[in-house]
């Protein structure tokens, strides 16, 4: 099936539903003892206990696996369980990890002041520099994590050579995708070992939900199982329903996403008032080539400077009557942050805005940001 048709029916069990109910149960009976201790021993048994799985829960990772290119996935109940129960699982006291030091402060702050405490070290490495992870690398790196684009001056990594790179070495490659997500660009065909997302974004696509997802082999998504069961970051069953209702239309609405984004992307170069915009779909944008070689499209967030101080930033978004000041990102509806005001290392006081631009018209998106910006 096509990409498009895998999302409306790659969920498909064999039950018959059209829409598939919720299972909101914690727990599943079983017609005798063996039964329910072979299904104990299972990783992801989707019947058993919903901390260890739920029919819901098995839906949304057949289509999410399928879309991204992976042999099997795992949801969690969030983008933070997700990566979390994925570094703990592939690293160990004594080993070490290589990260962009472009990444999301979350995992920042896991490698910075959980991994640290257990004995394994992380090295921050500039994401558009591949010599730069070589130089990183060391006998226990066991891990290099990756994302791309980056949040929130939209920076590209070169997976394949990083990729290339980190298994010469012998270490495994994740990749966070929120940003691009599966139809703009997909890691494991550059190589990349596990994909992970914060499906609370684009993937759920309403600013309904939080929700992770893991993809990579089955053999290390049971891998990563083992831990994320332990640590107990399920996804609630009717989360995970959600998130299968917002998988259906997201090809469309990235899309959509992306020719806004586009848009306004240009219009904001051109605007008197702005003196940079971060978009690698810019041709000016730094990264633009590496961006072009391994993306279809280039996203719907986007952050630009405007020509004036901290408090003229904030001012625009006072202004805005259309775009949410909000955090997140990947909603149907624009939302608009400052990081300096919020992020550790994005500028304090500096007049960097990122804009998640949503599904409105873009008419309306303009006419909003030229009121704000006059």
């Amino acid at each position: 099936m096509e990409f498009e048709t895998r999302l409306i029916h790659g969920h498909a069990d064999g039950e018959g539903d059209v829409t598939p109910p919720i299972y909101q149960t914690s727990t599943f009976a079983f017609a005798d003892a063996e039964s329910m201790a072979r299904a104990s021993a299972t990783p992801g048994y989707e019947r058993f206990y919903t901390r260890y799985g739920n029919p819901n829960h098995a839906q949304v990772e057949r289509v999410v696996a399928s879309i991204e290119g992976g042999e099997a996935a795992m949801v969690s109940a969030s983008g933070m369980g997700a990566i979390s129960a994925t570094v703990l699982a592939l690293t160990q006291a004594g080993g070490h990890v290589v990260a962009q030091s472009a990444i999301y402060d979350g995992t920042r702050k896991l490698m910075s002041n959980v991994l640290s405490r257990f004995g394994v070290d992380a090295t921050f490495v500039d994401q558009t520099d591949p010599q730069a992870f070589a130089e990183a690398m060391r006998e226990n790196t066991a891990l290099v994590l990756l994302e791309t684009p980056s949040n929130p001056l939209l920076g590209v990594t070169d997976l394949r050579a990083v990729g290339t790179i980190a298994h010469e070495r012998g270490a495994l490659v994740a990749v966070d995708n929120t940003i691009a997500t599966p139809v703009n660009q997909n890691p494991l065909a550059f190589g990349a070992d596990v994909v992970l997302h914060s499906a609370t974004k684009y993937l759920g696509g309403h600013s309904d939900l939080l929700a992770g997802v893991a993809v990579a082999s089955r053999a290390l998504i049971d891998r990563i199982w083992q831990t994320h069961h332990i640590v107990g970051a399920t996804l609630g069953p009717f989360e995970a329903w959600l998130l299968l209702r917002g998988l259906r239309t997201l090809d469309m609405r990235v899309q959509r996403h992306n020719a806004n984004a586009s848009a306004l992307a240009a219009y904001l170069r051109d605007h008197p008032r702005v003196t940079r915009v971060y978009y690698p779909g810019l041709e000016n944008h730094p990264c633009h080539d590496v961006a072009r070689a391994q993306m279809r499209g280039y996203g719907g967030l986007l952050s630009f400077e405007i020509d004036g101080s901290f408090e003229d930033a904030r001012r625009v978004i006072d202004r805005l009557q259309l775009v949410h000041s909000a955090v997140s990102l990947g909603g149907v509806e624009s939302l608009i942050a400052q990081p300096g005001a919020m992020w550790s290392g994005h500028g304090k006081g500096s007049s960097l805005l990122r804009l998640s631009v949503g599904l409105e018209a873009i008419g309306d998106l303009i006419a909003d940001f030229e009121r704000a910006l006059q």
